[in-house]
């Protein structure tokens, strides 16, 4: 990622996107380089503008978060997607997760705590509102798949299952190079490996993934 970071914002109220610009463009680092008024018009502003994150409301009208998360997805190269939910939105939630957003963080959360979560998605880590956590994880133990879970981490080298752990505790690679004595670079081939093995399109797959199958929690 080049210095400082590029989001695009993508929400269908137009007091809303102002109000996230004016937050995110005060801080340090942060430069809004697009809005998008629905999720319609995402991945053709990705093209244009190559941002390092995308910042989206998972409810919008026509091409919702979750789908505007998908057909990014499937761009390759594409930055990663930062979602906006509301508490008690689980339908958005999961579809968001499975359509492979990065994070989540809720629309009630303080200016700070949007913030972090910018800077840990856009450094290639996982964000999930702690208040939205326990509700991820008890999907997660709720499949069926737990012995198929475990049967892929057995898959593992255990400095990946040491990577995967540190993942799921949402450090970034710098982070994880830190706690680990290993280059960044060594990071992110062990990152590439537990997502490959595990099946996983990214990070926050690779979280449910790790705690279906009981590790890290």
């Amino acid at each position: 990622m080049s210095a400082g970071v590029r989001i695009l914002l993508a929400d269908d109220q137009a007091m809303v996107r102002a109000g996230l610009a004016m937050v995110l463009g005060s801080e340090d680092g942060f430069r809004v380089v697009a809005q998008c008024e629905d999720g319609a018009g995402v991945l053709p502003a990705v093209r244009v503008h190559r941002p390092d994150l995308v910042l989206l409301d998972a409810r919008m009208p026509r091409v919702d978060g979750p789908e505007a998360t998908r057909r990014l997805r499937a761009e390759p190269g594409a930055p990663p997607v930062l979602a906006l939910t509301t508490f008690h939105d689980d339908e958005v939630l999961w579809a968001a997760l499975d359509a492979g957003a990065a994070g989540f963080v809720l629309e009630d959360s303080p200016a700070e705590v949007l913030v972090d979560a910018v800077r840990v998605v856009a450094a290639g880590g996982a964000w999930l509102d702690p208040r939205v956590l326990p509700r991820v994880l008890e999907r997660a133990r709720g499949r069926p798949a737990a012995g198929a879970g475990r049967a892929l981490l057995s898959r593992l080298t255990p400095r990946e299952a040491d990577v995967l752990r540190l993942v799921c505790r949402g450090t970034n690679n710098a982070e994880i190079a830190v706690a680990l004595r290993m280059g960044e670079r060594t990071v992110k081939s062990h990152v590439s490996a537990v997502l490959a093995k595990l099946g996983a399109r990214d990070r926050a797959a690779a979280i449910v993934a790790a705690h279906d199958a009981g590790l890290g929690g």
